[in-house]
C-alpha cells in the first residue's frame, strides 16, 4: 500500500497503540523492529487528550513523534463494548464517557471529521459492531446502520478529500454470524468504492472454529484489487488463517497485552515466564529468534523480572512478542512471493502446536 507516511508491504500486522502509544513499547522500539503502520483509536484519542489538543501539535503524527503511518479505528468496537452506558440511533451514538461520565454524540459524518484532524494515513467508518449470539433481527438492523453510515461516511470524506485532509476510507463489512447477512453487507460495502475493506464483528466471542470459517467465507467475497483488513487478531494461528484468506492486514492488544503478564511466544508455542520451570533456565525465550531481548537475557533473569513487578519485564516480553509477530508475517510474505505459503503454514503450526496438551 502506498500512503502519505510511506509504503507498506502487505500482509501486515499492526501493534496497537490506542492512546498515542504502544503500550511498553517507545516509539524508537517499533522504528528498530520494522513496523511501517501502527494503529491508534479515535474514541479515546477524541476523549483524552481531545482533537483540539492533537491538532495543536500538528496532528496525531507529529504528537506522538512517529513519522510513519497511522490507522485510526473509529471506536464502533468501544462503544459496543460500553452497552450500558450508550444509545444507537439512525443518526449516531450517544455515550456516556468511561473516564467522567460526560455524555457524546457521534455521528458517521463526525468520525471522518475527528479522524481528519487526526491527519489518519487510513480511518475507519463508524461502524456497529453486534456480538456472537444475537438474533437475526438484531443483526440484520446493525448490518442496516452500519450500511447507512457509511453512505453518509463516504460522503463526508470525499468533502474532506477535497481539501486534502483525509486519509483512505474503508468500509466495515457486518452481518454477525449468518452468511445471507455476510454476503448483503459485502455487496452494500463493495458498492460504497471505498479504497479498502474491513471484516468487521469477528473474534467477539465465538468458538474458533466459526471464526476460521466465517474469516474465510467473507474474505472470499471481497475484492483482491483492493486491502482487506481483519480487526483484532494477534494470535500466530489467526494470523496465518487470516493471511491464508487474503487479508492484508490485521491487528491486536493481544502481544502486548499477554506480555505485561509474563507470556511470551515461540516457534514452539507460548511460555509462561512465571513457571518454576524458568528459575535456573540460562537460555533465551526463543533460541530461534533474533530479537534483542533474545539476545541479551535469560528466561530465569525475565521471570525474576516478573516476579519483582519490574516495569522492564513488560517491556521486554512486549518488544519480543511484537517482534515475533513481525517476523513471523514477513516471513509469512516470502513464502508467498516463493509459491511456499501453505508448506509455510503447515510447518509454523506444527512446531508451534506440538507440546498443547
Amino acid at each position: 500500500m502506498i500512503l502519505p507516511h510511506g509504503t507498506v508491504k502487505t500482509p501486515v500486522f499492526m501493534p496497537v497503540g490506542t492512546n498515542a502509544a504502544v503500550k511498553a513499547m517507545s516509539r524508537e522500539d517499533l522504528l528498530e523492529i520494522g513496523f511501517e503502520i501502527i494503529l491508534s483509536n479515535t474514541y479515546h484519542l477524541y476523549l483524552r487528550p481531545g482533537t483540539e489538543v492533537i491538532q495543536a501539535a500538528g496532528g496525531l503524527h507529529a504528537f506522538m513523534r512517529w513519522e510513519r503511518n497511522i490507522l485510526t479505528d473509529s471506536g464502533g468496537f468501544q462503544v459496543f463494548s460500553l452497552a450500558p452506558f450508550r444509545k444507537i440511533t439512525s443518526e449516531g451514538v450517544k455515550f456516556r464517557s468511561h473516564i467522567d461520565g460526560s455524555y457524546h454524540i457521534l455521528t458517521p459524518e463526525r468520525i471522518v471529521d475527528i479522524q481528519a484532524a487526526l491527519n489518519s494515513d487510513i480511518q475507519m467508518q463508524l461502524d456497529v459492531c453486534s456480538p456472537w449470539g444475537v438474533e437475526y433481527r438484531d443483526a440484520v438492523n446493525a448490518l442496516e446502520t452500519t450500511a447507512q453510515w457509511l453512505v453518509r461516511a463516504k460522503r463526508q470524506w470525499l468533502l474532506r478529500r477535497e481539501s486534502g485532509r483525509a486519509g483512505l476510507l474503508f468500509g466495515i463489512v457486518q452481518g454477525n454470524f449468518y452468511k445471507d447477512l455476510r454476503e448483503r453487507s459485502a455487496a452494500l460495502t463493495i458498492a460504497s468504492d471505498t479504497p479498502g475493506v474491513a471484516i468487521g464483528g469477528l473474534s467477539v466471542g465465538e468458538p474458533k472454529e466459526v471464526f476460521f470459517d466465517y474469516l474465510a467465507f467473507t474474505a472470499s467475497l471481497l475484492p483482491v484489487e483492493k486491502p482487506r483488513y481483519v480487526m483484532g487478531i494477534g494470535t500466530p494461528e489467526y494470523i496465518l488463517a487470516a493471511i491464508e484468506s487474503g487479508v492484508d492486514m490485521f491487528d491486536c492488544v493481544f502481544p502486548t497485552r499477554v506480555g505485561r503478564n509474563g507470556h511470551v511466544f515461540t516457534r514452539y508455542g507460548a511460555v509462561s515466564l512465571k513457571k518454576l520451570d524458568n528459575k535456573f533456565d540460562q537460555s533465551p525465550i526463543d533460541e530461534s529468534c533474533g530479537c534483542k531481548v533474545c539476545r541479551a537475557y535469560s528466561r530465569s533473569y525475565l521471570r525474576h523480572l516478573f516476579k519483582a513487578q519490574e516495569i522492564l519485564c513488560s517491556m521486554l516480553a512486549s518488544y519480543h512478542n511484537l517482534h515475533f509477530l513481525h517476523n513471523l508475517v514477513k516471513d509469512a510474505r516470502a513464502a508467498i512471493e516463493e509459491g511456499k505459503f501453505s508448506a509455510f503454514k503447515a510447518d509454523f503450526l506444527r512446531k508451534y502446536t506440538e507440546n498443547v496438551v
